[in-house]
């Protein structure tokens, strides 16, 4: 599919860069007010102190009230503004990510975190770390601020920043990759959970529930030991921050001090220089502290780049009316994703309206791989597949899967009703769309039969729906919204006779509709409607044609095989 490639992460910064510039201005404000503090215990010890009024102490405190409100409710203000922000790339990417982990995820074959990635994002930017983000471009204020009281007391101040900036690039660079590992074995021990659950009937009853967990608790085992040794290392760095911090704030007011005793300072200006330094270095402690947090964002925003660089944005395309039935494959050359050899090599072949067509051939020919071309889930390697003369890529990824009916070789259900299953997931479906598609894949009274009906919940805790019954609804759920093109890989693996006649009766409909079937099939009885034949191996078309001369024609040369095959046991040929 052609996609159109863009940084739409630095796009979106551009276009609410305001909200980011008043969460600046908000912050400028804030950490001005932060010097309420400190300006207000030099006035006490110089002027209230010094004087001995009572009215000038009333007047000062009155004032300082209302600059210490003005800055509660501005710092609440930014906070609200910056959580938004979060809350705006997260709405605004939602859907954009999704997409784009599905298309990765069906190209590579691997799972995604992309949706975990934007919420680390979002979490980091609705937090205080990220304000402190926008109070550190203050922090040498705060220090000119301690150098107007006295040089020591500066240099003080400077070199404590300095030992606290030093310690956080400790902590970037010896966290970074053990984070990392944390991060990756976590998500392999999820993994492997999800997979052993979705497997629990075959680890129970073949007895593997002890070895299963031996192997998922090793897994959890190591993640958790590197997640620990991660913590340990987070948190000493943590600890050594806020212990620094503290002895600093300290150290400073006892060298204050001592500058007050030799008359050099003044005593207002001893406490005050204190506040200050804590405030300084208040965003640097806090940086530390979070540091695991902004680092599993900061990999998560690069992980987003990158992948929403990689599978590009779909460009919008002019909606096509609803096409014919007229199937068109040609020179077609399939690699599945991952891999580079190619599965299928130069398939070609065209199948008119109103026919059925039956692909056969033993395992590993090729047949899941045509399916899965022709409705568009892998791409196309060489070659084009055309509907109605018009392209796959001209048809936009949802109205294609509208068109194409797809029941594939292994079927799943999603959490909810059968009938939301049916209605692939549509919030509103057509009650008569969704009885219409069950009741030509014969699922009509199967369905009716459950406990709550078309309302029955298909999920762990709902009744568990046998396989037959599975591909029933997984083939209404093919059936639903009428598509042009119903594509059937072994459609009949999972039915029973009942459903096998129901599969040919619902072909039978599809051709006199003048649509379109495609059958990859095993079973002789799968493909008693198809009127075309096409024969593949290794990839490769052995024939193509009417499907009686294609049979006759396998036929023979089965029995050539046979007979060359028992020529050679018997001796007679060498």
């Amino acid at each position: 599919m052609r996609t159109i490639a863009k940084d739409e992460l630095a796009e979106f910064r551009r276009r609410n860069a305001w909200i980011l510039w008043s969460v600046a201005l908000f912050s400028l404000f804030v950490n001005l007010l932060m010097l309420t503090g400190p300006l207000y215990m030099l006035q006490v010890y110089e002027r209230v102190l010094g004087s001995g009024s009572e009215e000038t102490l009333l007047a000062l405190s009155v004032l300082v009230a209302f600059l210490f409100a003005m800055m509660g409710i501005l710092d609440y203000a930014r906070a609200r503004v910056a959580a938004r922000f979060g809350a705006r790339l997260q709405e605004a990417f939602d859907g954009r990510v999704f997409r784009a982990a599905l298309d990765r995820a069906q190209r590579t074959g691997q799972a995604q975190t992309a949706l975990g990635d934007l919420a680390s994002v979002q979490r980091v930017m609705s937090s205080p770390v990220f304000m402190a983000v926008f109070d550190l471009p203050f922090t040498p204020l705060f220090i000119v601020a301690i150098f107007s009281f006295h040089g020591w007391l500066g240099w003080m101040a400077l070199g404590a920043a300095g030992v606290l900036i030093l310690v956080t690039l400790f902590n970037r660079i010896t966290t970074a990759g053990p984070l990392a590992e944390a991060a990756e074995t976590s998500r392999a021990a999820d993994r492997m959970a999800g997979e052993m659950q979705s497997s629990a009937e075959v680890i129970r009853s073949l007895g593997m529930q002890g070895t299963a967990f031996t192997r998922w608790h090793r897994q959890r085992a190591r993640a958790l030991d590197v997640s620990m040794r991660v913590a340990d290392r987070a948190g000493g760095y943590a600890t050594l921050s806020k212990t620094l911090r503290l002895f600093l704030q300290s150290a400073i007011l006892g060298l204050a001090a001592l500058l007050v005793l030799r008359g050099e300072l003044r005593a207002g200006a001893m406490i005050a220089g204190s506040i200050l330094m804590g405030r300084a270095l208040a965003p640097i402690d806090l940086a530390i502290g979070q540091w695991p947090m902004i680092q599993e964002a900061l990999r998560g925003w690069t992980r987003l780049r990158e992948l929403l660089l990689s599978e590009g944005q779909e460009p919008e395309r002019l909606a096509l009316p609803r096409p014919k039935a007229a199937l068109e494959v040609a020179g077609l050359t399939i690699a599945p994703p991952g891999e580079k050899k190619p599965s299928l090599r130069g398939v070609s072949f065209r199948l008119e309206p109103g026919e059925a067509l039956g692909i056969i051939g033993p395992s590993g020919s090729g047949k899941s791989t045509l399916a899965r071309a022709i409705t568009g889930v892998w791409p196309i390697a060489g070659g084009s597949i055309r509907l109605d003369r018009a392209t796959l890529d001209q048809y936009d990824p949802d109205a294609l899967g509208k068109l194409i009916g797809y029941l594939p070789q292994s079927v799943s259900l999603f959490d909810g009703s059968v009938a939301e299953n049916i209605a692939r997931l549509d919030p509103n479906p057509s009650g008569e769309a969704v009885t219409s598609a069950a009741v030509a894949a014969a699922a009509d009274t199967m369905i009716r039969e459950l406990p709550q009906g078309y309302d029955t919940q298909v999920s762990g805790l709902g009744p568990r729906l046998s396989g037959g019954q599975v591909q029933r609804v997984g083939l209404a759920r093919a059936l639903y919204g009428d598509p042009v093109l119903l594509v059937l890989d072994e459609p009949n693996s999972a039915l029973d006779h009942e459903g096998s006649e129901a599969l040919n009766l619902a072909v039978q409909r599809m051709k006199a509709a003048g649509n379109s079937v495609l059958i990859m099939a095993h079973r002789p009885n799968a493909i008693q409607q198809c009127d075309k034949l096409l024969v593949l191996k290794n990839g490769v078309v052995q024939a193509f044609g009417p499907r009686d001369e294609v049979l006759a024609k396998v036929l023979q040369n089965s029995a050539d095989v046979q007979r060359v095959t028992s020529a050679k046991a018997a001796g007679d040929l060498t």
